[in-house]
């Protein structure tokens, strides 16, 4: 007899122990006696032509029909089902044939199911990556949708919060203005108002970051180009910031780099507001007597400008989260309210929007730092990278500074 009538002689024998000892329970048993019944014809076909790739079908889909679970097993069924399958199947050889019948049947089924082995491997492993791609692709959609509705959130709580505190701002106003003119105002009245001023002031520019938070993530931000000069902008912000760099007792240098006194076109606005929290940014976190400065350097078609501070530093794996909206580090209830003290707390939105300013210009920002330490005070670099724009970059802009460009290009 040749293999193949070997094979169907344990046909029978095959099917039978396979659907009791592999399926377990009476519907277990239904459902996989036709699947075995498949596959042994394959089988049978594979042996007659001598191509194992006759199996490559049934395996694929048994390996397209595993279960959610099964997926999620770190382990391979199907390879540890097929070899259960081979096991028995030499078992049955061995029982009914004679000895040199088995093995010579058997020599020919072990190549047919070392193929079949690499296959299910192979496709069981296209399975479980297209359900783990499936499931990362719903959860980047549930993120997406989660950040929607932060950005959603942060811009409708803004904008309800901008009209009762005009509101408590101009009934303060007010009150403060009628006590006056009555002269009936005290010390302790006037120190009230003014305490109430300044939460409203305070209240007023966390709100302003949020509405910019929601521009900056929903592609809003709006940028007004006009000729810009940055030795300039570090004068304004060197003057904003020097009642706090002198209560922390702190030393600020700005240095003279090259490129910082010429002109460029970006907003000024935008761009001072981006450098102030990064100057504020380098404040809260270096310690009272520490050092600030701000350096630069002009490159082919950029210009980079440096915020470097010896304060705390920021540890590695932190150093992309704190550009995050709401990235703040460290123990938060261990943080002050202040905008100027060690550590002063915030909404952790400054250096979101700085990043979201700086991109807007189409130039980017990141920071270096050797680690965090608070006793050592390693420090950290903020990087800012901005295009040199000698033109300004759209049509109403270039018309009214036509003759600024035409001066600045014929010098």
């Amino acid at each position: 007899m040749d293999e193949l009538d070997l094979l169907k002689t344990i046909h029978p024998i095959w099917i039978t122990r396979a659907t009791q000892s592999l399926a377990h329970g009476s519907g277990l048993r239904d459902n996989l006696r036709p699947q075995f019944e498949r596959f042994f014809e394959l089988l049978e076909q594979a042996v007659e032509t001598g191509d194992p790739s006759w199996l490559d079908s049934i395996l694929q889909i048994w390996a397209t029909s595993l279960t959610e679970s099964e997926l999620e097993n770190s382990w391979s069924n199907l390879t540890v089902f097929l070899r259960d399958l081979l096991t028995l199947t030499f078992e049955i050889c061995r029982e009914t044939l004679p000895e040199g019948q088995a093995l010579s049947l058997i020599g020919v089924l072990l190549p047919i199911f070392a193929h079949a082995s690499q296959r299910i491997a192979q496709y069981e492993m296209e399975s479980k990556i297209s359900y783990i791609s499936n499931q990362l692709a719903q959860v980047r959609q549930t993120l997406e949708r989660l950040d929607r509705s932060k950005s959603d959130f942060i811009a409708v709580a803004a904008h309800e919060l901008k009209t009762p505190l005009t509101l408590i701002e101009g009934y303060a106003a007010i009150l403060r203005e009628t006590m006056e003119a009555q002269k009936i105002a005290t010390p302790a009245s006037i120190e009230l108002l003014t305490g109430i001023s300044s939460g409203t002031h305070r209240l007023h520019d966390i709100i302003n970051d949020m509405i910019d938070v929601s521009m900056i993530d929903n592609d809003l931000l709006s940028l007004s180009f006009q000729p810009v000069w940055l030795n300039r902008l570090f004068k304004i912000l060197e003057n904003e910031a020097r009642p706090a760099i002198n209560e922390r007792r702190q030393k600020l240098e700005i240095r003279n780099f090259p490129g910082c006194n010429e002109m460029t076109f970006a907003d000024p606005e935008r761009l001072l507001q981006a450098f102030r929290n990064l100057l504020s940014n380098a404040v809260k976190y270096t310690p009272d007597g520490g050092n600030i400065r701000i350096d630069g350097r002009k490159l082919p078609g950029f210009i980079e400008i440096t915020f470097q501070d010896s304060g705390i530093g920021i540890a590695p794996e932190d150093q992309a989260l704190i550009f995050e909206k709401f990235g703040r580090l460290g123990n938060t209830a261990l943080h002050s309210s202040s905008k100027i003290k060690f550590k002063g707390g915030g909404p952790g939105l400054g250096l979101h929007i700085a990043k979201g300013i700086i991109e807007a210009h189409g130039g980017t920002i990141w920071v270096e730092s050797a680690g965090y330490d608070e006793s050592q005070c390693p420090g950290s670099t903020f990087h800012v990278f901005l295009p040199i724009r000698t033109d300004p970059p759209n049509d109403p802009s270039a018309r009214l500074f036509a003759p600024l460009t035409q001066t600045t290009h014929s010098s």
